[in-house]
This record gives structure tokens, C-alpha cells and sequence, in this order.
């Protein structure tokens, strides 16, 4: 798969050159893992989970029990990934409320994490019911690398509500409403302090947009990213996220 030059790429703090990738190619990556490699798509995102959790748990530092986190979730991988990390935050005794943009359009993954989330001492809430939330953290997980357009319905009333809280937000993979591959904001978006970024990062992940990016690792083999073409060091050493900080090529 060819490559375009000078797009962005992200460096780790002990000088690991981490490529970015588009859309286009994480879907190759995914495509990739799920039907030839493994792990499965429960693994990614139960690892997905777990590290938003733990870098959740970070941002909030010592007062992460007795504040509130909310998520806000879409129907696909990333909202999935969203609603595990609340089922993590739950089991460690955090306030977690979990508010779907669209229940009834849960994919088979995202939804065996709600029911086993529904197992935790963590609440759901209707979009509708947003008003009378005060986090102190917000989880965006609506949209993840595939966003198509402006966000609409209940998405984009969330985004919305989201900003206005002033609360400190914590995205999945890439702000919703950002584009993964271009950095463009077709419609609204969220205004992020933080993005943990799953994989790789995306060329879409420009610094104005996107706060702090963290890398995590979701279990993905390096013989995956080798066979779309790209140069791959493993960046994560002993641990399981790390910062990245960008730079053009």
C-alpha cells in the first residue's frame, strides 16, 4: 500500500518513530486481525477498554472515586470500547453513567459489553437525560476512525451538551466529529483535552484538535502492520500506552 509523503507522523518519548495512518489503512489493519490474525474483535476491544479506564483513572488522579465519569457512547467498535472501560471504572468503585447515542443500533460486540456492564453498580442514562448530569469526566466514544459526514440526531446533540459542560474530555481513538484522516471537522466535534488513540495513530490527530494523545495497544501482531507496507518498531516496550508527540515528515 503506497504511502503519501509528508503527512504526519508521532515520536514516543524515548524516540520511537510510531507511523500514522489513515482510515483507509487502519480498516485494512482491522480487516487484517479479524479474518486472517486475530485477536478478535472482543479482545481489541476489551483491551481498548481496559486502557481508556486505566488512562481515565490517570487524568482524574487521586479523586477518580469519588468523581463522576460519564460516557458517551455510539453503536459501533468505539462506543463498545467506551462501555468497557465504564464496566472497568465500576468494578474499581468509580460514579459511572454510561448514555448511548443509539441503543437500538448496537452492533453484537458493543452489545454483549452492555450486558455485561449491566452487571456493574454503573447507571445508563437516555440522551435525553444528559441536562441533569454533572461529570467531572466525559468519555467520548461516539465515533471512532469511520465518521462519514457531519454528526446528526443524537450524536451531535451530545457532542453539543458535551462542550458546554466544561468538563474535561478523554476521546477514544479521535474526537467525534474529527475526520481520522484529514483532521477537517465536517460539522460539530469534541473539543478533547486528551485522545488515547488505539493501534496506530491517525493522520488526522492535528495537535489544535485532539489535546494530548496517548497511544494504547490493543493486542494487534506486528506482522499485521508489516503487511500493509509499513516500518514498524514496537513502541510500547513494557507498558501498554505511551505518549506521542507529532511531527511532519
Amino acid at each position: 500500500m503506497e504511502r503519501p509523503q509528508g503527512r504526519i507522523e508521532f515520536v514516543t518519548e524515548t524516540g520511537v518513530l510510531v507511523p500514522a495512518v489513515s482510515s483507509t489503512e487502519m480498516l485494512e489493519i482491522d480487516r487484517i486481525a479479524v479474518d486472517d490474525t486475530g485477536p478478535n474483535l472482543f479482545q481489541m476491544m476489551e483491551n481498548a477498554g481496559r486502557n481508556l479506564a486505566s488512562l481515565a483513572v490517570e487524568c482524574l488522579q487521586g479523586k477518580w472515586k469519588r468523581a463522576r465519569v460519564l460516557v458517551l457512547a455510539g453503536p459501533g467498535g468505539n462506543g463498545g470500547g467506551g462501555i468497557c472501560a465504564a464496566r472497568h471504572l465500576a468494578n474499581r468503585g468509580a460514579n459511572v453513567a454510561v448514555c448511548l447515542s443509539a441503543p437500538e443500533k448496537l452492533g453484537q460486540v458493543p452489545a454483549f459489553q452492555r450486558q455485561v456492564y449491566r452487571a456493574t453498580a454503573g447507571r445508563e442514562i437516555a440522551a435525553d437525560q444528559l441536562s441533569s448530569e454533572r461529570p467531572d469526566l466525559i468519555l467520548d466514544a461516539i465515533f471512532g476512525y469511520r465518521l462519514a459526514g457531519p454528526p446528526r440526531g443524537a450524536a451531535l446533540e451530545m457532542i453539543l451538551w458535551a462542550n458546554r459542560t466544561g468538563a474535561p474530555i478523554l476521546a477514544l481513538d479521535i474526537p467525534s466529529g474529527v475526520d481520522a484522516t484529514t483532521g477537517e471537522t465536517p460539522g460539530e466535534f469534541v473539543r478533547a483535552r486528551w485522545t488515547m488513540t488505539l493501534a496506530l495513530p491517525k493522520t488526522g490527530l492535528v495537535p489544535d484538535r485532539t489535546g494530548k494523545v496517548e497511544l494504547a495497544d490493543i493486542g494487534i501482531p506486528e506482522g499485521v502492520y508489516r503487511r500493509i507496507g509499513l516500518a514498524y518498531c514496537n513502541p510500547f516496550d513494557h507498558r501498554y500506552r505511551v505518549p506521542l508527540t507529532p511531527r511532519t515528515s
